[in-house]
């Protein structure tokens, strides 16, 4: 089966059996401001597994995209890659373990195919501190499949993963491991699961791909060993306890978060532990192979992480976000650039995103409508991006190569050399300080690709004290830059027009009005404005009606009419959001101290607009219609998947 087959057949396989398919939620998780990504299928469900009722019933079921920027570092191996999608069903206080463990078993055997004698799982082992029992349910039900497949299931307790290297298989198929491997909480192992918080053990189910054991990682292979013969596929939850001061109780209403790996299963099911060789990841190798003329065989690095890079970059743009500085638009531009720099050990130096990123949205167009309806403006943001940056790359390559070449400058062999001898190698230079500085603040180098081309060569070193220098001299460049600057600018927003303090005021009363008009569902993701107009982008998944427009521009002029008096109080951040209920820009990261501004009429017990903002703005909203204005939306249009933007004005 290809990729988009398996994952078809799963969302198909519990659909038959009374699950409800719920759309796959943003890979920027706009409702939890503690996490930059959507990192698995559960996150967006955490809400309803603490208790919520869902929309959709008690059994769900999607595929959910998800990106992990910890394993940036960690691409390029034949398995780990920072977007992946997640297969999940879950059953909110309805099915347990008793439906769950069979249906996984048929999915994977009977429809996928699997080879049952290629499967090992593991269990619970219990903990006898917290008096939490042994999963011994979880085993027979999986005994009890493999047995109908004519295969004796073997039980073995390993405990730690520690304790699995010296334990090794044993024989078994059904391996018990302790909390840390195979219990489940919002913190970690039993100890360390909050007060009122569910947890419960799991079960995972890992495919053999029968590789040779590497010694180096441990002695004995086990099912979590790190060697690559076994890669964990799917993954079942049973929340069955809820922690209280007095240990672990059992859940009135347990339930069950099934997680599956969809690009590990589509390896599994073509017998090759090389994630990058199924049907959403070949089709881009092949391009690069095909515009490149390398082969994957001798480039498979490099190709893996371009692959794997711009697949991610790709849904983040079709998702809203842009190439920054700063939280996601970093993570994104951080991708991009680490992409075309392997671009460059292709010998690709001509413009490439235009040739592969159609290649990545033509893989989902059929499946995700939003990748199609995205297909331009995602290829157009990338390309912009990589034009920006390949001048900065190549001249900031060279200067690298003429730092690590020009060895004159640091005098004889000594204690202080920045030259000589390590490990009996060749004489290599050593950088991470005023080097690295000067490939950042000269040629606008990025950090991180000055210390990956260090530890990618042989020739080159970092000193210990890199980073130290480093911040030295950082500090030192703030310290003449605020010096300069001193007296010429305060006032922190660079628009301080009276247009500019009306648009902004129109802005709050808009997003207000939106919220009153579309739902509560509406949140601020972005905005522009300049003596012209304003504009901003909002969290809605339909066009508004010609009706809707008029009735947030009939609601904006009212209020102005109203001339609602603008004023501002400063909170505690956590006061503000929780105990006032303040609006904000989602994904804005607030000091300890925010102020909050308040446009209420005379005599009214609750303002109209309670948002918090730096400013500026007018005093009263009577100032908006000076000269007779009226607030007027000229356009409202889709920004991104999940995204409407307005442009308004005032005339």
């Amino acid at each position: 089966m290809t990729t988009e087959q398996i994952r078809k057949a799963y969302i198909d396989f519990y659909i038959e059996r009374g699950h409800k398919l719920i759309p796959r939620a943003l890979l920027v998780p706009y409702n939890d401001p503690t996490t930059l990504f959507t990192g698995s299928g559960m996150q967006p469900l955490i809400p309803y597994l603490l208790g919520e009722a869902h929309e959709g019933g008690t059994r769900l079921v999607n595929s959910q995209t998800c990106l992990r920027a910890q394993d940036i570092e960690e691409v390029g191996d034949n398995r780990h890659t920072t977007f992946f999608e997640m297969l999940g069903n879950w059953s909110l206080g309805d099915y347990t373990k008793t439906e769950e463990i069979p249906w996984l078993f048929e999915f994977l055997v009977g429809v996928v195919g699997l080879d049952p004698k290629r499967l090992y799982v593991t269990c619970y082992l219990g903990n006898d501190q917290f008096n939490i029992p042994k999963d011994t349910e979880s085993a027979k039900l999986w005994n009890d499949q493999f047995a109908k497949k004519g295969i004796d299931a073997g039980q073995i307790e390993i405990g730690s993963e520690a304790e699995g290297y010296q334990k090794g298989m044993g024989g078994g198929r059904i391996f018990f491991y302790d909390g840390s491997k195979n219990w489940w909480s919002r913190a970690g192992n039993e100890a360390s699961t909050p007060i009122g918080d569910p947890a419960g053990p799991d079960t995972e189910v890992f495919y053999d791909f029968g590789t040779a054991h590497d010694q180096n990682v441990g002695e004995n292979c086990h099912p979590n060993c790190e060697c690559g013969r076994f890669i964990e596929i799917a993954n079942s939850v049973f929340m069955t306890y809820k922690r209280t001061e007095q240990g672990f109780e059992p859940l009135a209403k347990p339930n069950v978060d099934f997680g599956g790996g969809l690009e590990r299963i589509a390896a599994a099911s073509i017998g090759d532990p090389d994630v990058f060789k199924i049907s959403l990841l070949r089709p881009i190798i092949g391009k690069l192979e095909a515009i490149s003329g390398k082969h994957y065989d001798s480039h498979t690095e490099s190709m893996r992480v371009i692959a794997d890079h711009l697949r991610a970059a790709t849904f983040l743009a079709v998702d809203g976000v842009t190439p920054s500085n700063k939280e996601q638009g970093y993570v994104m531009r951080r991708l991009i650039r680490r992409a075309i720099r392997h671009a460059f050990d292709l010998g690709i130096e001509q413009n490439f995103m235009e040739q592969v990123v159609p290649v990545i949205t033509d893989l989902y167009k059929d499946d995700l409508p939003e990748v199609a309806a995205a297909r331009d403006s995602v290829i157009a943001t990338l390309m912009k991006e990589e034009k920006i940056f390949r001048q900065t790359l190549r001249k900031g390559l060279q200067v690298f190569e003429r730092l690590v070449l020009a060895d004159g400058q640091y005098g004889t062999y000594g204690p202080n050399s920045k030259i000589g001898v390590m490990d009996g190698q060749d004489l290599k230079k050593a950088l991470r300080g005023e080097d690295i500085f000067l490939l950042y603040d000269t040629y606008g180098f990025p950090i991180e690709l000055s210390l990956e081309e260090a530890y990618r060569r042989s020739d080159v070193w970092l000193e210990k004290e890199w980073k130290k220098d480093f911040d030295r001299l950082m500090t030192e460049q703030r310290q003449r830059s605020q010096t300069a600057s001193k007296g010429t600018f305060k006032g922190g927003l660079g628009g301080q027009t009276m247009q500019h303090k009306k648009y902004h005021t129109a802005t709050h009363l808009m997003y207000q009005a939106l919220r009153d008009v579309l739902g509560d569902h509406v949140t601020q993701r972005g905005s522009n404005i300049t003596e012209e107009r304003l504009r901003f982008d909002y969290s809605h998944s339909e066009k508004m009606t010609p009706e809707q427009i008029k009735q947030v521009e009939d609601i904006v002029n009212q209020q102005i009419a109203k001339d609602l008096k603008v004023s501002f109080e400063e909170y505690p951040v956590e006061v503000a959001i929780k105990e006032k209920g303040a609006l904000g820009q989602f994904g804005d990261r607030y000091g300890d101290t925010v102020k909050v501004y308040k446009m209420i009429a005379d005599g009214a017990e609750k303002p109209f607009s309670f948002e918090i903002c730096g400013g500026p703005h007018v005093d009263h909203t009577l100032q908006l219609a000076e000269g007779g204005k009226q607030f007027k939306i000229i356009k409202e249009e889709s920004s991104s998947a999940g995204i409407r933007r307005i442009k308004a004005v005032l005339e």
